[in-house]
């Protein structure tokens, strides 16, 4: 496996570092780890890099107070330092979406292309689609699946998202419950601190990905991101909640397009 310890910050992260070829840091979602990258990355061709961030996978928590996305993506450009990475293309979903968004405005000369999947934020902090996570954390904090189950909350995204449901339900099985609802309250009212101007200055290609019947990651999200970028391509996905394999397919192909396209520009 190519599973690396990285220390640092005084925390023991792991980190993914696989393949050949031009670079590729992609980051995974809030409470997912490196599988959910792995699940569409690009068969080969490509180096992928994927730092699992603090309280995600087996990387150490740390102080609370550090769970913020200004600070996960200062992390994932340590681990890109110390696995020797110059320059790469930037990408993420949901979370990691936001991640990659900071990295491409904070650190221009060390980005080539820029992939935003499912973004979760715009520019703003604690957007509205975020609160969910603010209203969950009470129910995991006191491990109650049962009392989640029966809530207003639950009921809705049973409804209208049922792939946002599914990934609520796992909250429970996490290990560490009051730090996973620590982590949710936290990076639920933080987002990329960039500002629109920042955002509508990157120059680089941008593939900007996102799909219906998603209330965590709403269209609206992706639609301003890649009209505000000016180098952006905007590509809508078959729905993650009840096309699951054809979103992969289509999300590995779009990826791996984009990516080749970035390969024969340079």
């Amino acid at each position: 496996m190519s599973f690396h310890i990285f220390k640092h910050d005084g925390l023991v992260f792991r980190g993914r570092d696989t393949g050949q070829g031009p670079a590729l840091v992609f980051q995974h979602g809030l409470t997912g780890d490196e599988a959910q990258v792995a699940d569409i990355s690009p068969a080969q061709g490509f180096r992928r890099l994927t730092l699992e961030c603090r309280a995600h996978g087996p990387s150490q928590a740390g102080p609370a107070e550090a769970f913020s996305i200004p600070q996960f993506a200062e992390d994932v450009l340590a681990f890109a330092d110390a696995r020797g990475i110059e320059k790469f293309v930037v990408g993420g979903i949901s979370m990691g979406a936001a991640i990659a968004l900071r990295i491409a405005v904070m650190a221009p000369s060390r980005v080539t292309a820029l992939v935003l999947a499912r973004p979760a934020w715009d520019w703003q902090s604690a957007p509205g689609n975020m609160q969910v996570f603010q209203d969950i954390a009470d129910f995991v904090e006191k491990a109650d699946r049962d009392g989640f189950a029966k809530s207003a909350i639950a009921k809705k995204f049973a409804k209208q998202a049922p792939d946002n449901l599914a990934s609520f339900n796992k909250l429970f099985d996490r290990a560490d419950l009051p730090t996973t609802a620590e982590l949710l309250r936290r990076i639920a009212a933080s987002g990329p601190d960039v500002t629109k101007a920042q955002v509508k200055a990157i120059k680089i290609p941008t593939l900007v990905l996102a799909n219906k019947a998603d209330l965590v990651h709403p269209m609206q999200h992706g639609e301003t991101l890649a009209t505000t970028i000016p180098k952006a391509k905007y590509l809508e996905l078959a729905p993650k909640a009840t096309r699951r394999e054809l979103h992969l397919k289509q999300f590995r192909e779009a990826l791996n397009d984009f990516l080749n396209q970035q390969g024969n520009n340079s």
